[in-house]
């Protein structure tokens, strides 16, 4: 009965890591960026966009199809690094746990 208490603390606080983690990470922004800078996105590690910066040489409406492409592209960044940044987090808090493969906490 002893190991079942101690693995009930063991749960309460991964639990406790797990919940300070996710507000880390909702509060932690990542830019990401295309077009060589010239568009910029601002978004949490969770993918919360915050922010889109256009360089003023980009605004053409000749152009707004590659101004398009550009925003796209600096979104998806920003999500890559944001999912990134989640990963490294939660394999640091779960290392040494027994988690099923697959299993996701977050």
């Amino acid at each position: 009965m002893k190991d079942v208490f101690g693995m009930m603390k063991q749960v309460q606080a991964m639990q406790q890591k797990l919940a300070d983690a996710q507000a880390e990470l909702e509060a932690t922004e990542v830019e990401g960026a295309s077009g060589g800078g010239m568009v910029k996105v601002v978004a949490t590690a969770k993918g919360t966009i915050r922010s889109i910066a256009i360089d003023d040489s980009l605004v053409r409406v000749d152009e707004k199809d590659i101004l398009e492409d550009l925003i796209l592209a600096a979104l998806n960044d920003a999500r890559g690094k944001g999912e990134r940044m989640v990963q490294d987090k939660m394999g640091a808090l779960t290392a040494g746990l027994p988690i099923p493969p697959g299993m996701k906490l977050f």
